[in-house]
């Protein structure tokens, strides 16, 4: 497990402190500012379980989807399935297994670049209809609550402690890596390190 700290807000909102978005190691280019909770409360990054898919802001979502697809070998796109707007033809992809489609890497960055929280396929894509897969991110229009909201699909096959005591938020790797899964996982753990 890896951990980061964690904010808990009067409402029971969670946040961390993402100071960067990569795609196959190169940065998004980002205003900083959004990444950071204003003294107003908008901004940051919040983990919520409830939301299904990660939301961007607008400039946060058009600068990370232009260096998603530039990252992509495969260029064509088909017509997006709503909520999504970056959508392909899933024959054009291989699917190794375990991680899902073959596609760039995405990486939330905390604090410096010693710590990082990777998403492959299976976490960044979704199939939404035979045929399709779309990056399963969404655009949040501008002046969201939280710049970006971190969904229940990006959390799956991982698991995710939230250690209040300590304010601190644990994740691991993709459980795909281990040839498990959440259902088989045993749990039994008592303590953090």
């Amino acid at each position: 497990m890896r951990y980061t700290p964690l904010s808990i807000t009067r409402q029971g909102e969670y946040f961390v402190q993402v100071t960067q978005i990569l795609v196959e190691q190169k940065a998004a280019p980002l205003d900083t500012s959004l990444l950071r909770r204003s003294q107003s409360g908008f901004g940051g990054t919040m983990i919520s379980t409830t939301t299904p898919y990660t939301v961007l802001e607008h400039s946060i979502y058009q600068a990370f989807t232009r260096l998603f697809t530039s990252q992509l070998s495969v260029k064509q796109q088909v017509r997006p399935v709503a909520p999504f707007s970056v959508c392909y033809n899933s024959r054009n992809f291989s699917y190794p297994h375990p991680i899902g489609p073959a596609v760039p890497r995405i990486d939330l960055v905390f604090g410096n670049r010693n710590l990082v929280w990777s998403f492959f396929g299976a976490n960044s894509m979704v199939q939404p209809c035979p045929g399709v897969i779309c990056l399963a991110f969404v655009d949040g229009g501008s002046r969201p609550p939280a710049s970006i909201v971190i969904g229940a699909h990006q959390l799956q096959e991982q698991i995710i402690q939230f250690d209040l005591a300590r304010s601190m938020l644990g994740f691991s790797p993709s459980l795909s890596f281990s040839n498990t899964n959440c259902a088989n996982f045993n749990s039994n753990f008592t303590r953090t390190p």
